[in-house]
Parts: structure tokens; C-alpha cells; sequence
């Protein structure tokens, strides 16, 4: 019998362990469940009426902050949806796909907060890691879907090309989220994942839309008629390459490639002295790309270390094959 059924059900006080039996009126043993047992023993007392015991409810309690974070996140992917399939905008596409690649990072946002606050509060709890994921499938699996489309719009793919590669993606991002819940223990110390994180494979499509309108203005800003072409077929390729893209990060998330937790690293210990560098760099880079600048880094985060992984691979194999048998 389970523990929660011991609970709802425990035994009298004249029964005794492992005894599941209980004595009628006129003391004969009668074999029952143990949920049975008071109607039993109620019904053997003359003149006492039957009553079914009353299961206890068990009482869910939330916990506020990181529940009211993980919320949030729900909100800005719902918002992000509206905003990028609305009609009724008097807004350039390129200016709505911004505004709902900025909404994603704010899910981001509140998807890093959230955990970090249910720890730090010590109100971690089974509800909140179920609601968080519902929340991920929204901001990190439907938006970014819907993102696809709309930016895929008119480069010369079926509609249902674009269709089934934003639907992919959605799967593989419920695919990463019910195997991130089942493989991860409570135990758990945070510091990398198995596979892409559905937010940063999200993060690196809205990076690209969020680029869009600076690109989009190069093919009416510039006098030259050859830097308009040029900002044209750059513009097409990027809307391509972003269809690509989402294929590569939908397959990335349900591999096996470990990827750093960046979050939880910020957050422990002092800096090394070639971080603080990449950090450096990071920042100049930024200035210096604008626009260029998200692409590049979601992009870097995604590949770098499935490349990497294959590298060391692909190296050891070739020592492998080189070092002859010993005898």
C-alpha cells in the first residue's frame, strides 16, 4: 500500500500491523481492504449508520515570487505571439518582429530569475519546475515558431515549408523540455545542460529579427545603388539562412552536446583573467557591430560547442587509427 493511501486510510487502533482483517459481530474474522475498513467496523455497531471516511485534500502552496516570475515569462512569449500575427498594428513587419524578439528576451529574462529566486528562498518545488515548463513551451517553443513564419514570409519557400519547419521546432523544444524534467535531479548543481536550452535556441531567432529593421534601412538609406542591391540579397540571404537556422537549433536542443550554464557561472566566484578578456571583447565587439552583435553571440553559443565536441572527436579518432598495436 502506497504512503499516500496509508494517510488517507490508516488502520484502528485493535488492528494491528500487516492485518487486514477485523472482527464482526459476532467475531469472525472478515477479510478487507484497508479502505474498507471503517465501513466495516462502523456497520458491525448496531444502530450506527455507514459512513465513508472523508479523503484529506492536500493543500498546494505556491510560492509567490518565483511563481509570479515564472508568470511573467508566460506573458511576454503570449504578447510576443499577438504582437508578431497582429493586423490591426499600423507597423512595419520588421518593427512587430522586433518588439516581439525584445518580448523574448524578456521571458528570458524572467525564465533566469525565476529558478535563481525558488533557490535563493528555498521554495523550490515539483509545481514550480511544471510551470516553468508549460511557460518555456509558450515564450521558447510557440513565438519563436510563429516568428519563422512571419519572417520567412515571401523568400520563395512553400508556406508549407516555413510551416513545417516552425512546427519542428516547436516539438523538439517540448522534446528538450519533458527530458530536461525527467533527467534532472534535485540534486542537480546547475551548471551546464544536455542539449541547446530551448531559451538561448529562441534567443538566437529573435536575435536575428531584432537585427532586422537596421538591415532593412540600408536598402533605402543608401545612396549607392550597388549598396542597395547589396543590402537586398543580404536581407533575402538572411531570411534563408534564418529558415536554415531553425532547423540546425531544433536539432541542436534534442542532441546530446553539452552547453555551460552562462547564468549560474555569472552569478559564482571570481572572474579569470582570460574571462574577464572574452568579456572585453564581448563589449567592443557589441559597440562596434551594433545589429551584428546578438546574432553573432547566439550563434557562437549554439555552435561552438557542438563543433568543439566534434573536433575532439574527430582528433582522437585520427590518434586512434595513427598509434600502432602494441605487443
Amino acid at each position: 500500500m502506497s504512503e499516500l493511501k496509508r494517510e488517507l486510510h490508516p488502520k484502528p487502533d485493535h488492528a494491528t500491523e500487516g492485518d487486514s482483517s477485523v472482527k464482526s459481530t459476532d467475531g469472525a474474522d472478515v477479510e478487507t481492504d484497508d479502505g474498507d475498513i471503517d465501513e466495516i467496523v462502523a456497520g458491525s455497531i448496531p444502530g450506527r449508520k455507514r459512513r465513508r471516511k472523508k479523503k484529506r485534500k492536500r493543500r498546494l502552496t505556491l510560492a509567490v515570487l518565483p511563481t509570479l516570475l515564472t508568470l511573467g515569462n508566460a506573458v511576454c512569449g503570449l504578447a510576443a505571439i499577438s504582437i508578431a500575427m497582429s493586423v490591426n498594428l499600423e507597423w512595419e513587419l520588421e518593427n512587430q518582429l522586433l518588439v516581439a524578439g525584445i518580448l523574448i528576451f524578456a521571458g528570458m529574462l524572467f525564465d533566469a530569475l525565476d529558478g535563481s529566486a525558488a533557490r535563493m528562498t528555498g521554495q523550490e518545488s515539483q509545481f514550480g519546475a511544471e510551470l516553468d515548463s508549460l511557460c518555456d513551451a509558450i515564450t521558447f517553443g510557440t513565438a519563436p515558431a510563429v516568428i519563422v513564419w512571419q519572417y520567412s514570409e515571401g523568400i520563395g519557400l512553400p508556406r508549407k515549408v516555413t510551416w513545417a519547419i516552425g512546427a519542428l521546432f516547436t516539438l523538439c523544444v517540448l522534446i528538450r523540455l519533458a527530458r530536461f524534467n525527467v533527467e534532472t535531479t534535485e540534486d542537480d548543481p546547475h551548471d551546464g545542460f544536455e542539449g541547446l536550452p530551448s531559451p538561448a535556441a529562441a534567443g538566437t531567432i529573435a536575435a536575428f529579427v531584432i537585427a532586422m529593421p537596421e538591415l532593412t534601412a540600408y536598402t533605402t538609406e543608401t545612396t549607392s545603388e550597388t549598396g542597395k542591391q547589396l543590402a537586398e540579397q543580404f536581407l533575402l540571404g538572411s531570411q534563408i539562412f534564418v529558415a536554415v537556422l531553425t532547423l540546425t537549433l531544433a536539432y541542436l536542443m534534442v542532441s546530446r552536446f553539452q552547453y555551460p550554464h552562462v547564468f549560474q557561472q555569472l552569478l559564482r566566484g571570481r572572474r579569470a583573467p582570460h574571462q574577464i578578456g572574452q568579456a572585453l571583447f564581448v563589449l567592443i565587439g557589441a559597440f562596434l557591430l551594433h545589429w551584428l552583435a546578438l546574432p553573432i553571440a547566439f550563434c557562437y553559443y549554439a555552435f561552438a560547442s557542438p563543433i568543439k565536441t566534434l573536433f575532439q572527436r574527430w582528433r582522437h579518432r585520427g590518434n586512434v587509427e595513427t598509434t600502432p598495436n602494441a605487443k
